[in-house]
């Protein structure tokens, strides 16, 4: 063999670093689709502390898919968006607050007039997670009319330090 047949041509070097190229690309391919896939299964580690067995598999299945996942500091409210009440004193028949089970913190919160936020209209004791807050009544009475109102979610920590707040605006309906 000839010593120029041993070095590619540059036909070749075009060949071999393309082929280098690709297989760069690939490997980068699979490594961002594991890192993917493990993110989401992280995410659907909800329960950890619940042995799975023959009797329990179809039950621990089911609740796993029905469950919803909520990302930490992120809140799910339910809530009545209209609120009424028969006088400014009265208990509203209709107002509810729910904190979703699925959710990953407790909560309470504050209301204010929309156009006057510097002073409280209620504020409420705090709601743990599945917990529903009903028979509300406000603690500054108002006269009859409807208004526009803020209600800002404090999410809490375990030792009841809020961590972060969440504003939805809502109407007050007061009949006399």
């Amino acid at each position: 063999m000839a010593k120029e047949d041993a070095i590619p041509t540059n036909n070749g070097r075009i060949k071999i670093v393309i082929g280098i190229c690709i297989a760069i690309i690939l490997v980068l391919i699979v490594v961002v689709a594991l890192l993917l896939v493990r993110g989401k299964v992280s995410k659907q580690e909800v329960k950890r502390n619940v042995v799975v067995t023959q009797s329990n598999a179809e039950q621990v299945a089911e609740e796993l898919i029905s469950t919803p996942y909520v990302e930490p500091g992120y809140y799910t409210t339910e809530m009545s968006t209209t609120w009424h009440f028969a006088s400014g004193d009265a208990v509203s028949n209709d107002a509810y607050v729910r904190n979703n089970e699925g959710n990953t913190n407790d909560v309470y919160f504050d209301v204010f007039l929309a156009d006057d936020e510097t002073e409280t209209i209620l504020e409420s004791p705090i709601i743990p997670r599945g917990a529903e807050l009903k028979d509300i009544s406000l603690d500054k009475s108002l006269d009859a009319g409807t208004y526009d109102c803020v209600m800002v979610y404090h999410l809490v920590d375990d030792n009841q330090n809020s961590i972060s707040t969440l504003r939805v605006g809502f109407t007050i309906v007061v009949e006399n």
